[in-house]
């Protein structure tokens, strides 16, 4: 471990992009709070960031519950006196139409997958203000910026976080506040998620591909905690989303309305019995992949290049004056 080690809360920290980006700091060294409803997976994820070089402490505790949130930050700060990034990552959602969607679980969804990230937020930053020092990494989507059939709350949630994100940017930069808030906006990615969410499609619900593993997201979030940098685009079905919604967003009504449905389902038949996680966790361990390996992409071009968009810029300087130097040499 490190001599000075990150600390760091994931929230979501038991499964998904969540489990993974725990993988990321603890190869890094770093001390890392988990936050899940699951026990039984955050221990085994608190074993993995033991044997990749970091150290763990297991918080099992439902984001709905802004008390519960609270303690859980308290004992990282009793534990490890500070924080100094927090990562939020939670979520829960239901694939279905709007008219089959209920109230309670239009609530459940936001009181995770939006609420969750505001109490993780404010509890964070109780923490973070004194010192004059953190990073806050919220864990969006594309879907944030352009609605999809059958995601409506899904969609109503990640919006919302950006609404809520916006206001606090601005609200830190008003009183001065060193600290960062930052978002990672992902495509679709191969996690568990779409065998234990609710849906009521009539197939079984999968990722609008081109799909991604959980690791291309890992990558960028943990780089965004340590570069100031106010969002980062994970892939290009992301910048798709994001710059066709502001160019052309009627023809992507349109294009939605006609693919929308089918891209969101594979061709099996949806199990009527399993369970799903909406109000309770779903017991095993899968870690952070879901089934859909075969089809996901382990690396990004596009992020690979936002990443390092300065050095690109400065390799294109440099080859510009060049080739204009060369063209002076042969002119004269």
């Amino acid at each position: 471990m490190a001599s000075n080690p990150e600390v760091v809360v994931v929230t979501g920290a038991s499964a998904g992009v969540g489990r993974a980006i725990v993988r990321e700091f603890a190869r890094q060294g770093a001390r890392v709070g988990l936050i899940s409803r699951e026990e039984g997976r955050l221990q085994d994820a608190a074993w993995e960031v033991s044997a990749l070089g970091g150290e763990a402490l297991v918080l099992p505790c439902d984001v709905s519950d802004s008390h519960a949130v609270e303690q859980a930050a308290a004992k990282v700060a009793q534990r490890w006196g500070h924080i100094d990034v927090w990562v939020n990552c939670a979520m829960v959602t239901v694939f279905a139409p709007v008219m089959e969607t209920t109230a309670s679980e239009y609530r459940r969804v936001m009181d995770v997958t939006f609420l969750g990230f505001v109490h993780g937020t404010q509890s964070a930053l109780r923490r973070m203000r004194p010192r004059g020092r953190g990073t806050v990494v919220q864990v969006g989507s594309a879907l944030a910026f352009r609605g999809i059939p059958l995601q409506s709350a899904y969609c109503s949630a990640k919006h919302a976080l950006i609404g809520f994100t916006e206001s606090l940017r601005c609200e830190l930069r008003h009183d001065k506040s060193p600290l960062h808030i930052t978002t990672v906006d992902l495509p679709g990615m191969n996690t568990p998620q779409f065998d234990w969410s609710r849906s009521k499609m009539p197939r079984q619900a999968q990722p609008v591909p081109p799909i991604y593993q959980p690791e291309v997201a890992a990558r960028a979030v943990v780089w965004a905690a340590h570069h100031q940098r106010r969002s980062i685009w994970v892939g290009i079905p992301t910048v798709k989303t994001i710059i066709g919604n502001r160019l052309v967003p009627g023809w992507l009504d349109r294009y939605l309305a006609r693919v929308g449905y089918t891209k969101q389902m594979s061709d099996e038949p949806r199990d009527t019995h399993r369970p799903d996680n909406l109000l309770t966790p779903v017991p095993g361990d899968p870690g952070a992949h879901g089934r859909f390996d075969a089809r996901a992409r382990r690396h990004s071009v596009q992020l690979w290049a936002n990443l390092h968009r300065a050095w690109l810029a400065a390799a294109a300087v440099v080859g510009v004056t060049s080739a204009a130097a060369l063209g002076a040499r042969h002119r004269g």
